[in-house]
């Protein structure tokens, strides 16, 4: 080897370190998911909502190899399990953007309660993940309501709460089992009543709005000096010679490392707010520091500022008809979601909060859409549809991969009876790609979890 090479070869080394380092950040705790076996499957004469704003009547769609396959009137495979759908209706697998299950789990116990880490206004290092219980009853029940994927995040007691995770809804022994291979994962923020009200009680900051304000921007300045010191180390080893024999890369500081990689746009900004104006100020924020807020969740005053939130490329995360719970709760309407919904380029989504409300999301959805047509809105069911598929996929940053049915996608597919925009309507069979994980008619496809079987055998003896 010869002397002059020695210092390129220290900087590659140096930099297949920092690489390493990444990695290492980046991808701890990986996605274990691996799709069920699935046979070819054909259901024809269906009424499709793909999802896309489009309604199908009378039209086929066909499954295999876990995927969307292809659409239209008089579709034929060999092999094909073949699902006579008779007029009923097929849809996307519908996706919750904000629940609890796994780590809120029922049944309702103390020790079951491992959402909020609330030592501080700011725990951005904490990952909602960690505490996941994959036995949760919850996840079996939003299954029989179509869910098929859903995002789990931390509660809403701090500022920065923490990272969420998507899962596909398959029951596992482990989350990474059910981890969505590839989603962006998310960060929980929350403004608003929360913060201050489960600090400020004990005499600690943030006991005021402003003093939340002060905390992000407080934290958020840190993170942009971390990630200054991440970029000064990478620039020394690209150098190469003595400025990469001197280069240390910075200490690990897990809650900068959520932070800095929102600020790279690696991470995904979920922000619970109820008020116009606060999300205004939060808007502000975004813009002082540099990154992009996905959605904001509850957003009871979302109609205030609809066109506002189009414009900024931000998603509206909302209830139907929650409202007054609380004092920022206070001015709702039940035309929130339809408003919202309406500017160009506007992105609504009916989310639960809810073990409960996660397992009808239709009829939360059918509730929004018929405010919206009381008043003229005119919406119809291919354009609601879009509130609990096609648009909480966006969010998730996983609608290239599901959310719509259209070939190529997976297929992630609900057969319901009839339209499920009726209270009368109820998932018959449930496809995760292309497995039947449930079906009402057959008890052996209705999951059921370890914990609850324990629970069966023990009344039985």
């Amino acid at each position: 080897m010869t002397i002059h090479k020695i210092p390129v070869l220290l900087a590659v080394l140096l930099i297949s370190g920092w690489q390493s380092w990444q990695a290492q950040a980046s991808e701890p705790f990986p996605s274990s998911y691996e799709a069920l076996p699935s046979s070819k499957v054909l259901i024809t004469g269906a009424t499709i909502l793909t999802g896309t704003g489009e309604r199908l009547d009378n039209t086929d769609i066909l499954m295999a190899n876990g995927q969307i396959v292809a659409l239209g009137k008089q579709l034929s495979a060999e092999g094909a399990q073949v699902v006579a759908a008779d007029g009923r209706w097929v849809t996307p697998g519908l996706i919750d953007l904000h629940s609890h299950l796994g780590v809120y789990p029922s049944p309702g116990l103390k020790g079951h309660e491992d959402g909020n880490e609330m030592i501080s206004p700011s725990t951005p290092g904490v990952w909602a993940e960690h505490s996941i219980w994959p036995q949760d009853p919850g996840f079996s029940r939003a299954l029989a309501g179509g869910v098929t994927s859903l995002q789990i995040l931390p509660g809403s007691a701090n500022l920065f709460g923490g990272r969420g995770v998507t899962l596909k809804n398959v029951y596992a022994n482990s989350y990474q089992a059910m981890k969505f291979p590839q989603a962006p994962q998310s960060l929980k923020m929350a403004c608003g009543e929360n913060p201050k009200r489960v600090y400020g009680g004990n005499k600690q900051a943030p006991m005021t709005r402003m003093g939340n304000v002060s905390g992000y921007r407080q934290a958020w300045a840190a993170a942009q000096e971390y990630q200054q010191s991440l970029d000064d180390y990478q620039a020394s080893l690209a150098k190469g010679g003595e400025d990469a024999k001197k280069a240390k890369p910075p200490k690990r500081d897990l809650k900068m490392e959520t932070l800095s990689a929102v600020l790279r746009g690696e991470i995904k900004v979920n922000m619970h707010c109820y008020r116009a104006d606060e999300m205004l100020t939060i808007l502000d924020l975004a813009a002082e520091f540099g990154y992009q807020i996905t959605t904001f969740h509850h957003a009871v005053e979302a109609y205030k500022i609809a066109d506002q939130l189009a414009a900024a490329g931000v998603c509206g995360a909302l209830w139907a008809d929650w409202w007054g719970f609380k004092a920022e709760a206070y001015d709702g309407i039940q035309e929130n979601i339809a408003i919202v919904d309406r500017p160009v380029g506007s992105c609504a989504i009916v989310h639960s909060d809810s073990a409960e409300g996660i397992q009808r999301l239709n009829q939360e959805a059918a509730k929004a859409m018929f405010r919206g047509n009381r008043v003229g809105m005119e919406i119809p069911p291919e354009r609601a549809i879009r509130w609990i598929t096609s648009n909480p996929a966006k969010a998730l940053g996983i609608e290239d991969r599901t959310g719509t049915l259209e070939p190529g996608k997976m297929a992630d597919v609900v057969l319901w009876n009839q339209n499920p925009f009726s209270v009368y309507a109820h998932a018959e069979q449930v496809y995760i790609d292309g497995a039947l994980v449930f079906d009402r008619s057959n008890p052996a496809i209705q999951p059921v979890s370890d914990f609850e079987l324990g629970q069966l055998l023990q009344e039985n003896n």
